[in-house]
């Protein structure tokens, strides 16, 4: 470690506290705040040091599954401490990993010497609960706070009208157009899919804080039936995120210095080496293409900096999971071929999804991977439709040069930025096929596709295919032949929605 770096301005991570909350009687299951709380506890006393009366920072995860009115005032009032930084973030599936980022660029500024991170959810209970009318003695459900935007909220009309604007709908996308550009053929692409989520069921099959505890083949993930029902095209229910989990979890940052004179003992300790972020426009439609995201890339290539340019010097890595598509764009913009073993925690479908709060768990997974060996590891998380990314590179050893405080690769990102072409939702004539689902019933039955069409004049519309429509579904469906470049004719429905027909 150099010398020229005073100990008080390294940050390090000294405590990781996690809980799972499964109640036998619902109204008996903990709210969110009560799990933040006990998990605090728990990374506190991971550090075997007394350190959250010294807290200073305090950084909350937002929360879905209940809401409250200033729940980090709350939790701060509860733990008895009044920090100088206390933050209630927006919706965000990378934001435990930008908190986390910040909270060491604020020890590394010498702002203060003790931070901590955590978030929790208890959307089983909070659903269970509502479905069988009982009302949880939990902290009043805060009616006047306005609801967090999410998707919705920033796509176009079109998009909405066709169910185009959740994560299951819109994830598709990029599966269907990625998997074309790297010339696989949808089997082949389900089983890409299908492997590495298996692998993902393996490591949360062995994570004693995971809600899934069950190993799964490729075969059984992406076979659709009866209990694992198809969703949306290719995405069957074990492919995609579970939010209906309870837990929680919290990190505990010291400086090195505030670490050594509390007693933590040095096999605790994980330092943050640095990270990037960038992001995507929030409006999906207004992007240049499918088959990347520019703004993953440049993050993920920033990282990789950090570590002398080559993804395999990483020792452990945790790849976001929402959906399939996420770490395969990841893993080979690192450079990692599809053997990779893309979790220390189990990914969203089967350690489970606690919203916007994974990666906080992922953050705890790693810290324990590195104390039990191997010396680098990869955070990366996103949030959005492909939106929001942020990657954090930890270290068991001690850093040589400052932390940076400049994580924005933007500039990088935009730099490779296509045009884009103008959305319309008026058009006639032919349309090529740029990406693609179908979406389905709770029965199984399919409701409509969608295509994300190029019209002969270069500009981008959506069309839907309607569930009569058997011949065009089944074209999509075929899994021996992508549709993504093929062309149809775009027709105006007698409900004025456009729709896309083989031919």
């Amino acid at each position: 470690m150099s010398n020229s770096i005073p100990e008080d301005r390294i940050p390090v991570i000294v405590g990781v506290g996690e809980i799972v909350d499964r109640p036998k009687d619902i109204a008996a299951g903990l709210e969110p705040l009560t799990l933040l709380e006990e998990a605090l506890k728990r990374a506190e006393a991971d550090s075997g040091a007394k350190l959250l009366a010294d807290v200073q920072s305090l950084d909350v995860v937002n929360f879905l599954s209940w809401r409250y009115r200033d729940p980090e005032k709350q939790l701060a009032a509860r733990l008895g401490i009044a920090p100088a930084h206390l933050y209630y973030g927006p919706v965000g599936g990378e934001s435990p990993i930008r908190y986390l980022h910040e909270a060491a660029q604020r020890i590394a500024r010498g702002e203060c010497s003790v931070a901590a991170v955590c978030g929790a959810e208890a959307q089983s209970t909070a659903t269970k609960a509502q479905r069988a009318g009982v009302e949880l003695p939990w902290t009043p459900f805060a009616h006047d706070v306005e609801e967090p935007k999410r998707g919705a909220a920033f796509q176009k009309p079109m998009a909405v009208t066709l169910g185009v604007f959740r994560p299951i709908t819109v994830y598709p996308l990029y599966e269907s157009a990625t998997s074309a550009h790297w010339g696989q053929t949808p089997r082949e692409a389900l089983k890409e899919s299908g492997d590495l989520w298996s692998t993902y069921a393996r490591v949360a099959a062995d994570n004693p804080n995971s809600w899934l505890k069950k190993k799964f083949t490729g075969d059984e993930i992406t076979t659709a039936t009866p209990d694992n029902r198809m969703i949306a095209w290719p995405y069957t229910k074990l492919m995609v995120a579970n939010p209906t989990v309870n837990m929680g979890g919290a990190l505990i940052l010291t400086s090195l210095a505030k670490a050594r004179a509390a007693g933590v003992p040095e096999d605790r300790l994980i330092y943050p080496l640095g990270g990037a972020s960038a992001e995507e426009p929030r409006d999906y439609l207004i992007r240049d293409q499918f088959v990347e995201s520019h703004a993953q890339t440049a993050v993920l290539k920033a990282v990789m900096d950090l570590v002398g340019g080559d993804g395999k010097k990483f020792d452990a890595i945790e790849l976001y999971s929402c959906f399939p598509c996420v770490p395969k764009m990841a893993r080979r913009t690192l450079g990692l071929g599809a053997d990779v073993q893309p979790t220390v925690t189990g990914g969203l479908t089967f350690f489970g999804a606690p919203l916007n709060t994974y990666m906080t768990h992922s953050a705890c997974a790693m810290v324990r991977k590195l104390r039990s060996g191997g010396t680098l590891g990869l955070l990366y998380g996103q949030g959005g439709f492909v939106t929001k990314h942020h990657g954090l590179v930890l270290s068991r050893a001690a850093p040589t040069a400052a932390l940076k405080q400049e994580t924005s690769v933007q500039a990088e990102a935009d730099r490779n930025r296509r045009d884009v072409p103008d959305f319309t939702a008026e058009a006639t004539g032919k349309g090529k096929v740029e990406a693609f689902t179908v979406i389905y019933r709770a029965n199984g039955e399919v409701e409509h596709g969608v295509t994300m069409l190029r019209t002969e004049d270069g500009r981008r519309t959506l069309g839907r295919i309607p569930a009569s429509d058997t011949a065009s579904l089944a074209y999509l469906q075929d899994l021996d032949r992508t549709p993504v470049g093929t062309t149809g004719n775009i027709v105006t429905a007698s409900d004025g929605m456009l729709e896309w027909r083989v031919g």
